[in-house]
């Protein structure tokens, strides 16, 4: 007679409790996923395009079409042209010039408060040093200062110092009122970065140069990404720095679209065609990076 020993069943696998900040994120993401808030999400998109595809449809219609009725009934009777497109490049406007100042102000503008808020995001960090973590709080606490307020002592430090008219007095100022944002969100980002690859670096002998562009440098660039999205679009969209420190020959696309609402006001069909010459390389630069632009809006908004 045999007997058989009965098999037990291993027990199934607790499950491991979520923390509060996981079940309000799973909550969240169950509110946002459901059918209501896709339709709302839908119909708020639609009703954002709208307005912009009628002012895209609008830019290429003739002028005498333009004034006689509304873009709606292109999609009837369509008739489009590029004469909007030449007048404001290449015409009275001279858009194509202004695209290049834009460039100009705005690729230096993005690169120099990178470059020190990196160097500044790596000190806090990284480099214990007395009252490290006040003077931080210091230099975040700078983005709540109206860039109104620094107008006028910046213009005269500028006119002192003979700047005054130039690109240089564009870029430091964007540089100066960039500089909080980029330090607070690279420091986030670093204090991401798992402290053992820090140490290990220093075991190998390893250096603060070493370690920062060989360590750290390569695993910022989604952080250098996503500031670089946000300072693209506020430096190509200014109108107020430029207004206030740009003399005509640098002057930006936005102060010759602000000029034309003003003192063009009868050749209004054109601000539609200068409209989108302003937008298409910010539109370009946000859709190529808008991952990076997401992160960068979480940036040290989950600490774990």
């Amino acid at each position: 007679m045999t007997t058989t020993t009965p098999t037990i069943a291993p027990a199934p696998p607790q499950e491991r409790k979520l923390s509060r900040s996981e079940r309000r994120a799973v909550n969240a993401k169950t509110k946002l996923s459901s059918p209501a808030a896709s339709t709302i999400a839908i119909v708020l998109a639609v009703l954002w395009t709208v307005p912009t595809f009628g002012l895209l449809v609008t830019s290429f219609r003739p002028e005498l079409d333009i004034r006689r009725s509304g873009w709606w009934t292109a999609l009837t009777n369509p008739e489009f042209t590029l004469a909007n497109y030449n007048e404001v490049l290449y015409g009275g406007t001279n858009f194509a010039s202004l695209f290049v100042n834009s460039l100009v102000i705005t690729l230096p503008a993005v690169i120099i408060p990178i470059s020190l808020a990196l160097l500044a995001a790596y000190a806090f960090a990284w480099i214990p040093f007395r009252g490290r973590n006040i003077l931080f709080v210091a230099v975040f606490a700078l983005q709540v200062v109206p860039i109104q307020v620094t107008l006028i002592p910046l213009l005269s430090l500028y006119v002192d110092a003979g700047l005054a008219g130039s690109f240089w007095t564009i870029w430091l100022s964007h540089s100066i009122f960039g500089l909080p944002l980029a330090i607070f969100l690279l420091h986030n980002f670093m204090k991401e970065i798992p402290a053992s690859l820090v140490e290990a670096a220093r075991m190998d002998g390893a250096g603060h140069v070493k370690i920062f562009f060989r360590v750290l440098l390569p695993l910022l660039t989604p952080a250098i990404a996503a500031f670089s999205v946000f300072q693209f679009l506020w430096v190509w969209n200014d109108l107020l720095v430029a207004l206030t420190f740009a003399s005509p020959e640098v002057a930006p696309l936005t102060v010759r679209l602000a000029d034309m609402v003003g003192s063009r006001g009868s050749d209004w069909y054109l601000l539609a065609a200068g409209a989108f010459v302003a937008i298409i390389l910010p539109l370009v630069v946000f859709l190529s990076l808008q991952r990076f632009f997401v992160r960068g809006l979480l940036a040290g908004s989950v600490k774990g």
